[in-house]
Parts: structure tokens; sequence; C-alpha cells
């Protein structure tokens, strides 16, 4: 089983970044996949889900309108688009892939946001 995450990087304040994760070794299209990130020295904290068909996702507050949860099954991938960033942002970003008592975890991409 594995989940890769790319995309991460250095970027502006009010830039735009596009994380992707894809995952193997496992039915990608009956899990749901979420994007968690941890920022230096504090907890690893949610940051969106989108459910296996991709009828529903949901945000934390904190990025909600600015960020976009989607998925490809075909292609067994799920992405995170980043728009408007803030230095708050800056973190590393993990995907998680979890159906009722079956997590896996990705080993994250570092996104940086400064001027």
């Amino acid at each position: 089983v594995q989940l890769v995450e790319s995309g991460g990087g250095l970027v502006q304040p009010g830039g735009s970044l596009r994380l992707s994760c894809v995952a193997s070794g496992f039915t990608f299209s009956q899990y749901v996949m979420r994007w968690y990130r941890q920022a230096p020295g504090k907890g690893r904290e949610f940051v969106a889900i989108i459910t296996s068909t991709s009828s529903r996702t949901n945000y934390a507050d904190s990025v909600k309108g600015r960020f976009t949860i989607s998925r490809d099954n075909a292609r067994n991938t799920v992405y995170l688009q980043m728009n408007s960033l803030k230095p708050e942002d800056t973190a590393v970003y993990y995907c998680n892939a979890n159906n009722i008592d079956v997590d896996y975890w990705g080993k994250g991409t570092l996104v940086t946001v400064s001027s």
C-alpha cells in the first residue's frame, strides 16, 4: 500500500498550488480520502474530505472558499487545489485513505508560503 503526495513547494502569499496524492495497493474507489496538514511545532489538523464517489466534500473553516478537494478514481488520485495561499498555510500536507477501521497515510509534501 502506498500514498505518494506531490506538488508542494515555495509559493508567495496569494499564490496557488495543486497537490496530488497517488494511491496504490488498495481499491482506491472504495475509500474516503482526506487531506491533513501539520505546521511547524503544531499538531496534525484536518483540511478537507471527499467521499468515495465524490458526492460530498467538506473543509476546515480555515481553508473554506480557498481550497478544493477532488478525486479521479480512474487514476487513483486525489487532489487539493489551494488558492489565495497565506503564510499560515505553511505546513506538511498529508493525504489519508480511510475505509471504516482501515487508515493509510502518505509521507507528506511540504508547502511553504512566504515572500
